[in-house]
């Protein structure tokens, strides 16, 4: 987990609102591969063990075995950074679900920009430059407006999409892939632009 994204961190259990204090035990190269991220408000601890801010409200359930991550695809990462159209940093992605496999090279593509990835294939996986890895609950553990996109893909698209929509600002893209059926009628009568619909993927801008 990059450092900084500290910053843009807040307390599942007492909302946007609240940010985190970080109590890092190991930093490398502005990566924080162990220690703590504690709420003042709550006194709530949420570990960061091997890189891994788990961010999730307790009770948190015992991880299990690691699915595994899909392939990277240069292609699909390239068709990735270009449905979220941002093309240069500072800031930060979200993607949660199969688009995290790509969130090495998104990263890579588009300078200065960390990605914050949430898939359960990520455990007993090492750390990189340019991705943050976190465990998350139905809220996400971020500040409102932080991100200056998000990619939610498949379950996620249900139950992350006002979550999603809380954390991107004016301007900014979220990126559905594999939505269920309505979910363009939703995004439209909440006022967002509607910028691509095909069977696979909508893009919508705030």
């Amino acid at each position: 987990m990059h450092l900084l994204l500290t910053d843009r961190l807040a307390c599942p259990r007492c909302g946007p609102d609240f940010g985190l204090i970080l109590m890092a035990g190991d930093v490398r190269d502005r990566r924080v591969f162990e220690g703590y991220l504690g709420c003042f408000n709550c006194r709530e601890e949420y570990p960061v063990d091997a890189g891994i801010a788990d961010l999730r409200p307790p009770p948190r359930a015992p991880i299990g075995a690691s699915p595994g991550l899909p392939a990277d695809d240069p292609e699909k990462a390239l068709r990735l950074a270009a449905l979220l159209g941002v093309r240069e940093g500072p800031g930060h992605l979200l993607v949660m679900g199969e688009p995290a496999a790509q969130a090495e090279r998104v990263a890579a593509m588009v300078e200065s920009i960390e990605v914050v990835a949430v898939h359960p294939g990520f455990e007993g996986t090492d750390e990189v430059a340019g991705v943050s890895r976190i465990r998350v609950g139905n809220v996400l553990p971020l500040q409102s407006y932080a991100m200056r996109g998000v990619a939610l893909e498949g379950a996620f698209v249900t139950s992350h999409l006002d979550e999603g929509l809380r954390v991107i600002p004016p301007g900014a893209r979220l990126v559905l892939l594999g939505a269920p059926e309505g979910t363009r009628e939703t995004l439209e009568a909440r006022g967002l632009e509607l910028l691509l619909a095909t069977d696979r993927a909508l893009v919508a801008e705030r």
